[in-house]
């Protein structure tokens, strides 16, 4: 929307404060800058605010607004006045303007920056956290403006307003002056006020997502007349899911006479029936979409499943009119499973939705499931149904224009009926709101992820969202970082996914094999072996054995305080004649399951070879009966007995291992935003850990490997639990060492006055003063473009010395001989040069330094990078060919903590060589730690440092030496994460 030419040409409309937010009910809404063509939306909008919010508003009666105030309210500046409004469907249900004010309260300009701010919302909108989310985007606009702080005059009596301002979480003071309550914020922001708002982005977008999976009335939009097509599929399964709510069929194509179609009310538009339907179902051709759109937003439709192609999965055309299809519902406040989309189901009782096209509705179960394909959905939904598994919800979101797996994220932490989330994705529009919402959501239940389109580059076709570019071994990490238990196949998530939802949570990865096949039982011991867990020995019941011998090894197996899990094999055993036989499934399970029952609470998983019925009977422990509850464990049975402990039962104090071999299943991540919750400790915010369960259900796989490999998730993501219930941090001592502000103003100088987008390197020099401020000293190097000031370069530094080559194709290439060590004295010196220039070439090519030798040690490198779409990562690996080669590197998201910067150096393949091995010393990874602490602490507060390279960073075993360095400085990139809400615009 542009400003008409009335408004100052010194300051343009920026469209960039416009925004798209979930209000707490569930609802959109726009936020946008108040213009001059809004004068007659204002006078409406006045008209029908309230005598009593009118009189909050100006502390006197005031019926109307003049014509001087209309002007006043739509003509600003957007530095010194600004107004924003908040609109559904075009028209406005809130206001905010901000005046600018000296000291003495009066009109004034910049470098005054306090400004006085005022708000007022329709009574039929107060409620929704419209005036929250105006204060969250009216501060951010101050603060681009140069305003530090609000003040604000509210009557005693206006509680709602006053809760605003003291909800915010910024800092303030309040007085009472004149009979009128005197506020002053501080907009700086703070850790208290940026948990309000993402505490309030969670609320409402789950209920924005709630209220598509539960809604009271449904209405398919373009029902054909006769059997058969999309929408009439979808009204059939709806009705055979017995949905709870009312049902209609529209098609504007229904004969006059038509009343009823499949037995339920048909209509040839919403505008004939008599109440507000809650979500439409839209299954009419893409370019009739448009109308249907209308047609749901004008008559009160809270939300949209869009089942139509014809988008942005046919080009850009199509990706043109998928944008235009986004901006139409949320004008109307309305959110979008789709286009293009499968559908979506929710099986609780009291809602029996199938609006899909799946012809069966799974049964009841404690997963949610979803996917960005689908075909993927079908083929989920289908092995989900074959293994027994049931689903609490399923949502198929095609080309996720809208609603997204961040928003199911957000929905999942909160749900009672979910136990864990599964998760099919193509493509991660805001991959650091991905990894914050899985991070909280993973304390609390599992999150299983299968990433698509990992390797080619680009989007899917129709996912219009911001490509990474960072490799798919980084996004890996960093799902690991946020406890994701991230897999490559939907056969592994299945997998994963029921031994989570059906099982207790490991408390160890010591793991008992028994069966009656000694080879199935090896070959399910070398599988864990494979996966970094630590099996017994295999007992073998032999094939003669009967279900009470599986029965009471399992019983013994469980009530060992030396397994953790145990994993039984089964093949069909020898009768009383000889012959094999594959025997009666029920019968063994039912042995199982008992035995299960009346142990420990430790999670049992069967690997089974042709027994008729086995998997059936032990997934058979009704997935439709109503769960009970009991404390702390995630699935599968009461909670631990005495001796044993339950998943998340108690938040055991994880210290950062002293050496690689104490973290043998896995890299392990930081904490949560929040501590873990129990039962005892769950907040109205905060899912309690106390999870409803269904009881004897036991999951089977028919290969000892997929078994095993959903074990050792489970056994990586408790190890994950129990460390992030106590947080890491950053070191306090930091701060006395690092000059933030000398930093800023240094980089300020670097970049200039109009600093080049693309950025700039910096010089040796440079880079040296820029780390030195953070306490990173760089050891020095002198140039040598000769033989004669190669050796006055050793002069200055003191011999011992290393001649190296600095051109870009021999920089750290030792290899190549390059680099040579440990001269002694001139005439060392003087024939290493001579050696270097006869082997490589001239030193004008070589670009030569002499470098004092730094102390024996490990070669690594340490490097910082800025990605657009996943923000800064830090990342560490051996120098050379263990991380170039063999792309041994592990990453980190910043800012990092103590614990992040433990478990970094010790998440590679090769971290034993950092701890003696083979004999060698163990060098000084205390220093390695805090030089990573550092750099992170760097890259976090300065985000113009968008690319740091220390490499070699020698570790010695007293010390560290940082030979080489590189930084690149640029103009910061957008921290969409850090400002306020808004639903991103594709």
């Amino acid at each position: 929307m542009e400003p008409t030419p009335e408004q100052s040409p010194h300051h343009a409309y920026p469209d960039h404060w416009e925004a798209d937010v979930v209000l707490r009910d569930g609802g959109t809404a726009r936020i946008r800058p108040i213009i001059t063509d809004d004068a007659e939306r204002l006078v409406s909008f006045y008209e029908q605010v309230s005598d009593e919010s009118k009189y909050y508003r100006f502390f006197a009666p005031y019926p109307r607004l003049s014509d001087r105030d209309v002007h006043r309210f739509t003509h600003h500046d957007y530095v010194d006045r600004v107004g924003l409004a908040v609109t559904i469907g075009g028209e406005f249900i809130g206001t905010v303007r901000y005046d600018r004010i000296n000291e003495q309260g009066r009109p004034a300009s910049a470098p005054a920056d306090e400004a006085e701010v005022a708000f007022l919302v329709q009574d039929a909108h107060q409620g929704r956290g419209v005036a929250s989310a105006l204060l969250e985007h009216i501060a951010a606009v101050a603060r681009e403006r140069g305003i530090r702080r609000f003040a604000a005059e509210v009557l005693p009596a206006n509680t709602k307003m006053i809760k605003v301002f003291r909800d915010a979480g910024y800092t303030q003071q309040r007085s009472f002056e004149d009979g009128s309550v005197h506020l002053t914020l501080d907009l700086e922001p703070t850790e208290k006020s940026l948990a309000v708002q993402r505490g309030r982005e969670q609320r409402a977008e789950a209920r924005s997502v709630q209220r598509l999976l539960a809604p009271g009335s449904v209405v398919v939009i373009g029902t054909g007349r006769t059997p058969g097509g999309v929408g009439r599929t979808v009204l059939r399964n709806l009705l055979a899911a017995g949905f709870t709510g009312r049902t209609y069929a529209v098609n504007r194509a229904f004969d006059e006479g038509l009343t009823t179609l499949d037995g339920v009310p048909a209509h040839r538009s919403l505008g004939e029936i008599d109440e507000q339907v809650d979500l439409a179902v839209i299954a009419v051709p893409a370019h009739r979409v448009p109308e249907a759109v209308a047609d749901c937003g004008e008559h009160g439709v809270q939300g949209l499943v869009v089942l139509s192609a014809g988008y942005a999965e046919r080009g850009s055309a199509g990706r043109e009119l998928q944008r235009e299809l986004v901006r139409q519902a949320r004008s109307y406040g309305m959110r979008i499973i789709g286009p293009n989309a499968f559908g979506i189901i929710n099986t609780a009782e009291s809602v029996r939705l199938n609006a899909s096209l799946a012809p069966e509705s799974p049964a009841r179960g404690r997963i949610g499931l979803f996917t960005q394909s689908g075909a993927i959905g079908i083929a989920l939904l289908s092995g989900l149904h074959r293994r027994g598994a049931g689903l609490s919800s399923f949502i198929s979101a095609g080309n996720r224009a809208d609603v997204s797996g961040n928003d199911f994220l957000q929905y999942s932490f909160e749900d009672p009926d979910t136990d864990v989330a599964l998760l099919y994705l193509e493509s991660l529009g805001n991959p650091r709101k991905f990894t914050r919402l899985a991070r909280r959501t993973a304390a609390v239940k599992p999150v299983v992820v299968v990433k698509g389109a990992r390797h080619s580059g680009t989007n899917p076709p129709g996912h219009a969202v911001p490509v990474s570019r960072i490799p798919d071994a980084t996004v890996s990490a960093l799902m690991r970082q946020a406890g994701v238990i991230r897999v490559d196949t939907v056969t592994e998530m299945v997998d994963a996914g029921l031994l989570l939802a059906d099982q207790p949570l490991p408390v160890g990865p010591r793991v008992a094999i028994l069966g009656n096949s000694e080879s199935l039982g090896l070959l399910t011991y070398d599988a864990c072996l494979a996966e970094g867990l630590r099996p017994r020995p295999p007992v073998d019941l032999t094939t003669a054995a009967s279900p009470q011998d599986f029965r009471d090894a399992l019983a013994e197996a469980l009530a060992d305080g030396t397994c953790d899990a145990v994993i039984v094999t089964a093949i069909p055993w020898v009768g009383e004649n000889g012959n094999a036989e594959t025997g009666d499934g029920e019968v063994l399970a039912a042995a199982l399951r008992g035995a299960a029952a009346g142990g420990p609470a430790k999670p049992v998983a069967v690997v089974h070879v042709e027994i008729g019925g086995l998997a059936e009977a032990l997934a058979a422990a009704s997935s439709t009966a109503a769960p009970r509850t009991r404390p702390t464990t995630l699935a599968g049975r009461p909670a631990a007995t005495p001796g044993t402990t339950a998943p998340g039962a108690s938040a055991t104090t994880a210290t950062p291992p002293a050496s690689p071999t104490t973290a043998t299943t896995g890299t392990t991540a930081p904490a949560t935003d929040t501590a873990q919750p129990t039962a005892a400790t769950a907040t109205p915010d905060t899912p309690s850990a106390t999870t409803p369960t269904t009881p004897g259900r036991i999951p089977a796989y028919p290969a000892a490997e997929r078994a095993v490999r959903a074990m050792a998730e489970a056994v990586k993501y408790a190890q994950w639990r129990r460390q992030a219930a106590t947080p890491g941090k950053v070191p306090e001592f930091l701060d006395d060492t690092i000059d933030e502000p000398g930093t800023a103003a240094l980089i300020d100088t670097l970049l200039g006055p109009a600093p080049d987008p693309r950025g700039r390197p910096l010089t040796h020099d440079e880079v040296s003063e820029l780390l030195g401020r953070y306490g990173i000293p760089v050891r020095p190097t002198l140039p040598a473009p000769d033989a004669e000031a190669a050796v006055a370069a050793a002069a200055r530094l003191g011999y011992p010395v290393a001649l190296k080559t600095t051109a870009p194709h021999l920089r750290h290439r030792a290899d190549l001989g390059g680099v040579r060590l440990d001269l002694a004295d001139e005439e060392a010196l003087r024939r290493a040069y001579g050696e270097l220039t006869d082997l490589l070439g001239k030193p004008a090519e070589l670009l030569p330094v002499v470098q004092a030798m730094a102390p024996r040690g490990v070669d690594t490198v340490v490097r910082a990078s800025i990605d657009a779409a996943a923000g800064a990562i830090l990342s560490f690996g051996l120098a050379g060919a263990p991380s170039e080669l063999l792309g041994d590197t592990a990453h980190r998201l910043v800012p990092a903590t103590d614990r992040d910067a433990a478990e970094l150096i010790r998440s590679i393949k090769a971290a034993p060589v950092l701890f003696g091995w083979r004999g060698s010393a163990p060098v000084d990874t205390a220093a390695l730690e805090e030089l990573l602490l550092r750099l992170s602490r760097l890259v976090d507060d300065h985000p113009e440092v968008v690319s740091v390279a220390l490499e070699p960073v020698v570790v010695a075993p007293q010390g560290i030496t940082v030979l080489g360095a590189s930084v690149r400085l640029a103009p910061p990139p957008p921290r969409g994460d850090l400002g306020p809400r808004r639903l991103p615009n594709y």
